[in-house]
């Protein structure tokens, strides 16, 4: 029984070894590709993106498509590198194949020809290809990383795995991390897998140095996942990736002062009505993407002291509601109320509200957004542009340009505002006015030239100067050549820029609060450049003091029979030798003592010599 039960065993294993070897020469990359082993780069590249474009899963509904593009992926990963492609024209094999952390170990007895791999026996543990069906859609590669991932986390955070095929733990954290996945994807967080032994230089680009590892991405700062994988500890992680202060709460007490202030930020303001005590994660994550344009405030249902807002928006308990405010803090701009509130539904809600009637072109990116440069006859935006003042002169022309931007419902136009500071660039549009101006402009590209005409008769917000821009903006819908001015414009200032140095204090003080956080969990591997640089630090100051103390000892050493030899010439009558010889002492050598025991009498003995030589 046990020699039969040897034989079944070795014909399994003979089996398995024939498979591997069958896949092993099935897997051509040139083949993959389409090209020849003498292929250039430009070639190359050119196929696979012909290729992948071609068999994209998220355009390709072909069963077989997933397979295909994860080995074109593959075949151009191999032929797009010098090493890895030399190494499989000479070999038939890459170091991908190979395990995390190792590199070729194998044999190369006899003859270059024969070469025997660890690597042979990387049986894949997931499914197609070596990975998991359901991670493929989330892997990463080098290059989308830098080029997608990387920018895209300054609006949303990213939870991302690091796995291998040889990875046994990380098969134990398989369904854990499905589940976080179904539920932090649909709220906006972005997802990706990295494999080690495909992508083993993005893993060394993260710093993930262990399979399995998960770590968080935010405004391009990688952290590492700590804590026992569970998924109510993922998603907490998550929530703690986001900056604090995102969203605000407001009663019945702060309301007020929450939405006037939408003219110092020059932002709609947003109430979040829900009836849970703390902010859900799906408004976190909806006040982080849209955090450049939008203020928001979370109103707890629950709260005794939010019954006035409650009632005074006449607030539908039984659903999560969400009002916007612009310029008018009385009435609600907009109004979103669904009991199963969507990422979706919101996107869309604040997409639609994410600016004021009439903002203030604060900085250029406020620039670009409400005037875009002129690409189609069908997509031109004309740009109403107010140039003012903050003084209270000015307050009534600029109420009334607010009262005929609400009325405004022509997408074309964008009503818009700037103050007249000395350096702004529209300063050449204002500089022979006494009064405010209103220009209608067109952007014709990205170096700052527009096309222009400013309304004649300056404007203080009368019936005339209304009735004169609407007879303007008609003319301009039948015939854009009224606009016969044209200007180059420079970049314009932030505004916001004096707000600086509160915003690096919020950004230190989270950076030392997940210092101690990697401390406390002994996260060294990471902290290891941090902790040197703080160590060398101390050991420089210490050697200097160390060095100081040494140098103030002998100092004073050196000072004490200088000081023995002053008084006595302090007690007897100094001639005028004498005088001649400590007056230079003291002037040239500028000796300060140090020791009160010490100090030499100005008075009893500089004085006496000055009036010697008088």
């Amino acid at each position: 029984m046990a020699v039969r039960a040897m034989l079944v065993y070795l014909l399994v294993l003979l089996e398995l070894l024939v498979s591997v070897v069958g896949n092993a020469a099935q897997f051509d990359p040139y083949k993959t590709l389409g090209v020849t082993r003498s292929a250039s780069q430009t070639e190359i590249k050119k196929v696979y993106k012909r290729l992948a474009k071609e068999w994209h899963p998220d355009k390709n509904k072909n069963p077989e498509a997933e397979d295909m593009f994860i080995k074109i992926t593959k075949s151009y990963e191999i032929l797009s590198s010098e090493e890895k492609r030399a190494n499989y024209d000479r070999y038939g094999q890459t170091d991908d194949t190979q395990p995390y952390g190792h590199g070729h170990r194998g044999f190369r007895h006899f003859h270059d020809n024969f070469y025997f791999d660890e690597s042979f026996f990387n049986f894949p543990f997931n499914s197609k290809s070596g990975r998991d069906s359901a991670d493929s859609k989330y892997t990463l590669h080098f290059n989308q990383y830098i080029n997608d991932v990387l920018p895209e986390t300054f609006k949303r955070p990213y939870l991302i795995k690091i796995t291998s095929d040889w990875c046994f733990s990380c098969i134990h954290i398989e369904p854990v991390w499905k589940e976080a996945v179904q539920e932090l994807e649909p709220l906006g967080v972005g997802i990706g897998v990295v494999d080690v032994g495909y992508e083993r230089r993005l893993a060394n680009h993260l710093g993930a140095h262990r399979t399995p590892s998960i770590l968080g991405v935010i405004n391009g700062k990688v952290t590492f996942f700590h804590y026992a994988v569970v998924k109510e500890h993922l998603v907490q992680f998550v929530e703690d990736l986001l900056p604090q202060r995102l969203v605000e709460k407001v009663t019945d007490r702060n309301d007020r002062d929450f939405l006037k202030s939408w003219h110092d930020v020059n932002k709609p303001h947003v109430l979040l009505f829900d009836q849970v005590p703390v902010v859900p994660l799906l408004y976190k994550l909806t006040a982080f993407s849209y955090k450049d344009y939008v203020q928001f405030g979370y109103v707890d249902q629950g709260l005794s002291e939010t019954a006035d807002l409650l009632k005074q928006y006449n607030i539908n308990t039984y659903a999560p509601t969400m009002l916007v405010f612009k310029e008018n803090t009385d009435k609600p701009a907009d109004i979103i109320q669904a009991k199963g509130m969507k990422k979706q539904i919101i996107d869309e809600f604040i997409s639609n509200n994410k600016f004021l009637l009439a903002p203030r072109l604060v900085n250029q990116k406020v620039f670009d957004e409400l005037c875009p440069v002129k690409q189609f006859h069908r997509r031109r935006k004309y740009c109403v542009l107010l140039i003012t003042g903050d003084e209270d002169a000015f307050v009534p022309g600029n109420k009334a340009f607010l009262s005929l931007a609400s009325a405004n419902t022509n997408e074309v136009l964008r009503f818009t505002y700037v103050y007249q500071p000395l350096k702004n660039p529209f300063h050449q549009f204002f500089i022979h006015f006494k009064m405010s101006l209103v220009v209608i402009l067109e952007r014709r590209n990205g170096a700052g030239k527009v096309i222009y005409k400013p309304v004649l008769g300056g404007w203080n917000g009368s019936e005339e100067d209304k009735h004169r821009l609407l007879e303007e903006l008609e003319h301009l819908q039948k015939d854009p050549s009224i606009l016969n001015h044209d200007a180059m414009l420079p970049q314009l200032n932030n505004e916001f820029a004096s707000m600086f140095l509160i915003r690096w204090i919020y950004t230190a003080y989270d950076y030392l609060s997940e210092i101690a956080d990697d401390l406390l969990h002994n996260n060294w591997r990471e902290m290891m450049p941090l902790l040197s640089l703080i160590f060398s630090a101390l050991f420089i100051l210490f050697g200097t003091v160390v060095i100081q103390a040494f140098s103030d000892s002998s100092e004073e050493k050196q000072t004490k029979p200088k000081t023995k030899e002053s008084t006595k010439t302090e007690n007897g009558s100094p001639n005028t030798t004498n005088t001649s010889r400590y007056l230079g002492y003291f002037t040239h050598n500028s000796i300060i003592t140090r020791d009160v025991n010490h100090r030499i009498n100005y008075d009893s003995i500089i004085l006496p010599y000055f009036n010697t030589i008088k």
